[in-house]
Parts: structure tokens; C-alpha cells; sequence
């Protein structure tokens, strides 16, 4: 077995020389470092207006994107976006994510 091609494969275990290391969802239990994760922190912030950037690659019509709007919830998997000017509604696939911008300091949220 090739450890070097799947050690580099996202959702793939990882590797030490011929030694697997368990991944973070089996290790970490601690709910102050589970924090870190996006979909916590977006959690704990929603509702709250953000501007979502994300990169479809698969598209060119659609390519580079970005929701302007609140971040009305999110999960492992998606975020949910309303446009208050349009009255839209996105659910968009966390994979696509490339960042997120908040107008405010989130900081007080993740106490």
C-alpha cells in the first residue's frame, strides 16, 4: 500500500511511516477544542450577516461566487444564507467554502 498518495487524500486516514493515526473526530473530546471547528463557530454565531466566498470549479459559468446576506444556520455539511434585499435563500455546501467575512467581531460569540 501506497501511504504517501493517501495520506494526502482529503477524508483519508492519516499516516506515520506504516502506523495510522487516528483523526480528530475520534481523539478530540473536548468541547472547548471542538470550538475550532467552522460549523461550530457558525453556530454559535447565526444568525449574523456575512459575506460567503466560494469557488465552484466544476463551473465556469459560476465559478467564483459570493453570498452577501445572514447566516441563518449551518451544519457538518451546508450553511444556510437569506438575502434580505432579494428575500432569497441558499443552502450552500461547506465544500465550496473558501472563507467568510463578518461586518463584526465575532470574538464575543465564542466565549
Amino acid at each position: 500500500m501506497n501511504n504517501e498518495y493517501y495520506q494526502n487524500m482529503p477524508g483519508s486516514p492519516l499516516f506515520y511511516g506504516n502506523e495510522m493515526v487516528p483523526n480528530q473526530t475520534s481523539v478530540n473530546t473536548n468541547p472547548s477544542i471542538q470550538g475550532a471547528y467552522i460549523e461550530n463557530i457558525l453556530q454559535k454565531t447565526e444568525p449574523i450577516k456575512a459575506i460567503v466566498f466560494m469557488t465552484f470549479p466544476d463551473s465556469n459559468e459560476w465559478r467564483d461566487r459570493k453570498f452577501d446576506g445572514i447566516i441563518e444556520g449551518s451544519g457538518r455539511d451546508h450553511i444556510v444564507v437569506s438575502d434580505p434585499k432579494t428575500g432569497s435563500w441558499f443552502v450552500l455546501p461547506m465544500i465550496y467554502v473558501d472563507y467568510i467575512q463578518f461586518d463584526e467581531n465575532i470574538q464575543k460569540y465564542l466565549k
